[in-house]
């Protein structure tokens, strides 16, 4: 798994990276009531807002990690954001990218570094 400093983790599986935010994050937001979730099929660029995350302190977009296209969201959220919370390593994935530049997966930091990023 790679880490960004936004706090998003990133699993490749296959030809595709899915995308979530770290259990470090979810604490700081708090209970998630809401995530707006991107259509399947969008084109999305590095660094684009591409998913708003509502909790009961506060709302957090989270960016496009790399150069892709939007394959699969994680639905169940719809009903149940609260996964996010409970499980944001597993159940509370959010969406998976098939990536255009693999490359771009070499900017962020393996699971020690993040460690040391948010000690």
């Amino acid at each position: 798994m790679k880490f960004t400093e936004e706090h998003e983790w990133l699993r490749v599986e296959g030809d595709v990276v899915v995308v979530g935010i770290t259990e470090h994050a979810a604490e700081q937001l708090g209970d998630i009531v809401f995530v707006d979730l991107p259509d399947t099929g969008t084109e999305v660029t590095k660094d684009e807002e591409i998913v708003v995350i509502e909790s009961v302190k506060a709302a957090s977009d989270i960016l496009a990690p790399i150069d892709g296209e939007i394959v699969e969201v994680n639905g169940a959220l719809e009903d149940a954001p609260s996964t996010v919370n409970e499980d944001p390593i597993g159940g509370g994935w959010i969406f998976k990218i098939k990536a255009s530049d693999a490359s771009q997966m070499d900017d962020y930091m393996d699971e020690a570094a993040y460690k040391e990023f948010i000690g």
